[in-house]
């Protein structure tokens, strides 16, 4: 497989980034339905604005390296992201740390310091037609006052938001009506990472001890799946493949490196594990296709994996100065993007590799055989029924 990298320094440390999904410009734009000019323009900037979203800032107090949401345009075809945000949106003095996007393009939640809010998009119909963001009037009442959310994630439909908190608390919602359908005060010390599988049925989260499985119908934990000697459970994310051999990734840490785990989702039991990288995990993520995982590493680096038989089969070793912290796929599985604490982000093009090594080796062996079998006749060694089919 090979890669094409591009990244910008967009001036502040990243905690949370995002591609931006296409129906994002239906909800930023009210439908006209007296203006079909407007409707068509409407479509071509959706097939064609391809965007990124970020959050990050300096912290507490906004002093220095300012708060923000900051929205870029990458262009596939050339492999370029935009050298300036072409939208910026300042949170003053609460840092964004993780984000969400919603799937259907309503817009994107946000965990702040105390709180989680709620940010819609917004169509800038300037001399340049791009993306921005606006602060919602949507006011999500059951995450104000809640202290730290460290893990925010919709499921595929986004009709359902799991959030975890620094306190342990995991609380899962009906979107957008907020109705709490799961509240466990002590999931873990702290809950670190949350998936949600394909259908919704189940939640993963991942803590400090065990990973455990949430059966969100019935707002009950069904399994708990157990760390291996001196195992540490770092992120977890289902595979989004639609059939009976449904699986769970959970990345592992171990004094030899990182490594990842792959467990059966009907039994619950571990199916394989494999060191991946010598250095500690810090992101995780997996392709909309299911054929890749993507770690990153407080080393800076970014590896891409394969998920049938977790090989790396990518590395760009120092794609960041400083550690990940946040890795998310395209839609459509293309690009990789990546952002880090050195206020960089990166998009890295996924090309799959052409599958012509076997046929290369296989060409070479018979042309070895032919130069063997032809030598042996020559010299008259072979058995006279083939001696006489060669001649």
């Amino acid at each position: 497989m090979a890669d094409s990298t591009n990244s910008k320094n967009y001036g502040v440390p990243i905690y949370g980034a995002g591609w931006v999904p296409p129906s994002a410009f239906r909800s930023a734009v009210e439908p006209s339905a007296d203006d079909e000019k407007n409707d068509g323009d409407k479509s071509s900037s959706s097939e064609t604005g391809n965007y990124v979203v970020l959050a990050g800032g300096g912290g507490e107090g906004n002093i220095g390296i300012r708060n923000a949401l900051i929205v870029a345009q990458f262009d596939f075809d050339s492999n370029v992201l935009s050298d300036e945000p072409v939208a910026r949106l300042g949170t003053g003095g609460d840092l964004p740390y993780r984000m969400a996007v919603h799937p259907g393009g309503e817009g994107l939640i946000c965990s702040l310091p105390k709180s989680c809010r709620w940010f819609d998009w917004d169509f800038q119909t300037t001399e340049n037609r791009s993306l921005g963001l606006r602060s919602s009037e949507k006011v999500l009442e059951p995450l104000e006052d809640v202290g730290q959310q460290l893990a925010l994630t919709f499921n595929n439909e986004g009709s359902l938001l799991a959030v975890g908190g620094e306190d342990g608390k995991l609380t899962v919602f009906k979107w957008p009506s907020m109705e709490n359908i799961l509240d466990q005060a002590n999931a873990h010390a702290s809950v670190k990472d949350l998936d949600f599988s394909p259908d919704g049925k189940f939640l993963a989260s991942v803590g400090s001890g065990p990973c455990r499985i949430w059966d969100v119908s019935k707002s009950t934990s069904v399994a708990s799946l157990t760390k291996e000697n001196d195992e540490i459970f770092g992120y977890c994310r289902f595979a989004p493949i639609n059939d009976e051999n449904q699986v769970l990734y959970i990345t592992t840490m171990r004094d030899q490196g990182g490594s990842i785990s792959k467990w059966s989702t009907t039994t619950w039991r571990r199916i394989k594990s494999k060191r991946v990288v010598r250095d500690p995990i810090c992101a995780f993520n997996i392709s909309p296709n299911g054929k890749l995982l993507a770690i990153g590493t407080i080393e800076g680096d970014v590896l891409v994996v394969s998920s049938n038989n977790l090989q790396v089969q990518n590395v760009v070793k120092k794609a960041h100065l400083g550690l990940v912290t946040t890795l998310k796929f395209s839609e459509d599985s293309r690009a990789l993007l990546s952002a880090s604490l050195d206020s960089r982000v990166r998009v890295t093009i996924i090309k799959e590799e052409k599958k012509s090594g076997l046929s290369l080796w296989i060409v070479i062996l018979v042309l070895l055989i032919a130069i063997a079998v032809y030598y042996a006749a020559s010299n008259g060694i072979l058995p006279l029924e083939l001696n006489y089919i060669l001649k």
